[in-house]
């Protein structure tokens, strides 16, 4: 069983940078694909970005690709999100994810969530 803490998330201006982290415990991250998600209004959670086990592969949604950066550090058992030129639409929750596995970028079944962190950008 993992558990999955996020962090990092806040206020930040736009076209301000902020990095999310993603600590996990009870298990090792690096059997999984991890995933980014944002909670999206009246609509299920948006993946972001997923990364395969060992970081090789990686994939972003088409809103936040050339701005966002997923990364890990499997021996720290951390997931990380380095967001940059942040607009104003980025404001929601993000949430971590481990995936049960990850198919053309797609985060599958995701077995894992943390209890998500706000980023709010104005």
């Amino acid at each position: 069983h993992v558990q999955l803490v996020e962090s990092g998330g806040g206020l930040v201006q736009v076209g301000g940078p902020l990095t999310l982290s993603c600590v996990a415990s009870g298990d090792t991250i690096g059997r999984y694909c991890m995933g980014w998600f944002r909670q999206i209004p009246d609509r299920e959670r948006e993946g972001v970005a997923t990364i395969s086990p060992d970081g090789g592969d990686t994939w972003y949604a088409v809103t936040v690709k050339g701005r966002f950066t997923i990364s890990r550090d499997n021996a720290k058992n951390t997931l990380y999100l380095e967001m940059n030129s942040l607009k104003v639409e980025d404001t929601t929750m993000y949430y971590c994810a481990a995936c049960t596995y990850c198919s053309g970028g797609a985060c599958m079944s995701p077995s894992y969530w943390g209890q998500g962190t706000q980023v709010t950008v104005s």
